[in-house]
């Protein structure tokens, strides 16, 4: 969810949104703007007869160097060869920038006989809806966004991943790991006396972009597979205030180790975290890394022990393929592990013995419904077992703390458990569990 929203963004969206009507009069479009061209699969041309009802506009913030938006154009590049979609039927716009530059690039791909344009960054969200309500027989997608079903916009839609459900996994690798440490005297309060805290607890950390409802799901998810392998653990939580900053995301993990911690999640894009941990474990310092988005072996061979990541194909597929037949896009999409919409990726070589085997059992129990990430029984907030999580589904406007759209007020907690994703598509998760602490102030 790259979520970039200021105060500023939001009132003067939300004045335009309120005078917008979903299905006006549709405009004349623009020209080419000049950014847009075709790459991917290689000439599937004429593989599927319904290949032709569709023509693809594809928004990204960012480019095949940074691991999200690749994540994004491999999926789409994969559904596309699966149904034989052609590259002439897909353009591309790289590094769109969340402000107005993303509504005059949808413009263009509607100029461009676009008839799904898809977008992969949060704060896209605003301007891809303003679009979507001048152009009603084009389909837009925002993926990670979340107001889609309250909007009053029918071609207006919103996608995300059950990827807490990977974290969680990846925090069980992480788990076995720490095991194997604690196991075999490698780590003991003797010989690493930082990376306990003064109760016993093994220390572990993570690398945050932003202190949002995405964010804290997926570090509280990653923590309670650790737990569950380890229960003994704490977790520090360092942001650095953006999604793609090598050198801030190397230098929050180079902080979080230094203050004791021995595992390094992540929920940032680049390879930073990973690069440093690799770096001081080569200098003899007891850290490993999990990552996201891609494998981070190549960066860190020895350090990483494997990443949270999405399977975006499955998502482009059912897209794709319902534009091609004619059939409407759900407001909200949301898959896990039950239709392999998330993984984790290979297991690196300093995985413990057995991370394996335990990783197929976790996940079976995700995929057949017996294990629930946010069970309750497994975590309090402030000592207290969580019976009543109230969430405004609501998209607000902080600065006035008004509506912009009007959502239910839902109770999350659902059989005793935290029903993630399943009241629309973009998490929710907003509660700060016992056990885990998040700094203050944002590395610099």
């Amino acid at each position: 969810m790259k979520f970039k929203k200021t105060l500023c963004l939001i009132l003067a969206m939300a004045m335009m949104l309120l005078l917008v009507a979903c299905g006006g009069e549709t405009p004349e479009a623009s020209g080419n703007s000049g950014n847009s061209g075709n790459t991917g699969n290689a000439g599937n041309a004429g593989g599927n007869d319904t290949a032709s009802n569709i023509k693809i506009g594809v928004i990204l913030v960012g480019d095949e160097t940074e691991g999200y938006s690749l994540a994004h154009m491999n999926g789409i590049k994969e559904a596309a060869a699966e149904l034989g979609i052609p590259d002439s039927q897909i353009v591309w716009k790289y590094k769109v920038e969340e402000n107005s530059t993303c509504y005059d690039s949808a413009v263009d791909l509607v100029g461009q006989k676009c008839n799904l344009i898809i977008s992969n960054s949060y704060g896209h969200q605003t301007f891809m809806v303003q679009a979507a309500s001048e152009y009603p027989d084009v389909t837009f997608v925002a993926m990670t966004g979340d107001f889609a079903a309250i909007s009053g916009c029918s071609n207006f839609k919103n996608a995300f991943t059950g990827v807490y459900e990977s974290r969680y996994v990846s925090g069980v690798v992480a788990g076995m790991k720490l095991k194997e440490l604690l196991d075999n005297g490698t780590l003991t309060k003797d010989t690493q006396p930082k990376s306990f805290d003064a109760d016993g607890n093994v220390k572990i950390g993570y690398v945050g972009a932003f202190s949002y409802a995405e964010v804290v799901s997926g570090y509280t998810a990653f923590y309670l597979g650790i737990k569950s392998i380890v229960p003994n653990v704490v977790m520090e939580v360092m942001y650095t205030n953006s999604w793609f900053d090598i050198d801030k995301e190397g230098a929050a993990a180079e902080a979080l180790i230094a203050n004791g911690n021995v595992i390094i999640g992540q929920h940032a894009d680049s390879t930073g975290a990973p690069a440093a941990t690799q770096k001081l474990l080569d200098n003899g310092t007891i850290c490993y890394s999990v990552g996201y988005n891609v494998d981070m072996l190549g960066t860190a061979p020895t350090a990483a022990l494997t990443s949270a990541t999405n399977n975006w194909k499955v998502y482009y597929k059912h897209a794709f393929e319902c534009i091609m037949n004619g059939k409407t896009l759900e407001a909200d999409w949301a898959k896990g592990y039950t239709d392999d919409a998330v993984a984790i990726t290979e297991l690196g070589k300093s995985c413990a013995a057995g991370t394996a085997e335990k990783v197929a059992e976790v996940e079976a129990a995700l995929k057949n419904g017996t294990l629930k990430v946010f069970d309750t029984n497994n975590f309090t907030v402030g000592g207290q077992k969580v019976t009543t999580a109230p969430v405004d589904m609501s998209f607000m406007d902080w600065s006035t703390m008004t509506a912009i759209y009007q959502g239910e007020t839902i109770d999350a907690i659902k059989d005793g458990y935290f029903a993630e994703s399943e009241f629309r598509s973009a998490p929710y998760f907003s509660l700060r569990i016992d056990g885990i602490t998040e700094d203050a102030d944002p590395v610099q």
